[in-house]
């Protein structure tokens, strides 16, 4: 990996739902512009040594450059969100996971707990159960959709399984 002054540097998250960090190198340590690099940060304004990883991609912001030297194919960066709800009455526990994603449709999953009557009283327990039922609801809805999606586009009947 190579960089020039002014070229920007962006840090994709290792951790999901991580943020997204971007800077722009404003001091090289090699003039053959291998790393470490002087970064300042555009979300705190602050000036670091970066050594980056796998997860961090040059930008050259030289269009000459750019022709010459390949850059990473980062077309962009989203955030999908997932929100549970969970609901107890009694024995029972009910989950409702919804994903968020950049279209204005969602999608959701539906999950239930029970415990047994001689069980001891873990509410986690439930939460986990019923968490864990929705979440995979959620996840069968999203490849039915993608499913669907691919069979508009190739037109022909398309099935994603997990």
């Amino acid at each position: 990996m190579k960089a020039s002054i002014g070229d920007r540097i962006i840090v994709v998250s290792a951790q999901l739902g991580g943020p997204l960090r971007e800077g722009r190198v404003v001091e090289l340590r090699h003039p053959d512009g291998t790393p470490p690099y002087v970064v300042e940060w555009f979300d705190t304004g602050a000036r670091t040594l970066y050594f980056p990883g796998s997860d961090g991609h040059v930008i050259r912001e030289d269009a000459d450059a750019a022709a010459v030297l390949p850059t990473p194919s980062l077309a962009h960066a989203k955030t999908w969100k997932v929100e549970v709800a969970l609901f107890e009455q009694g024995a029972t526990t009910t989950a409702r996971a919804v994903l968020r994603a950049e279209s204005d449709s969602l999608l959701e999953g539906r999950g239930k707990a029970k415990r047994a009557p001689g069980d001891l009283d873990v509410p986690e327990i439930g939460d986990e159960v019923a968490v864990a039922r929705a979440l995979h609801r959620l996840a069968d809805s999203l490849l039915a959709a993608a499913s669907a999606d691919i069979s508009a586009v190739e037109q022909r009947r398309v099935t994603l399984t997990s």
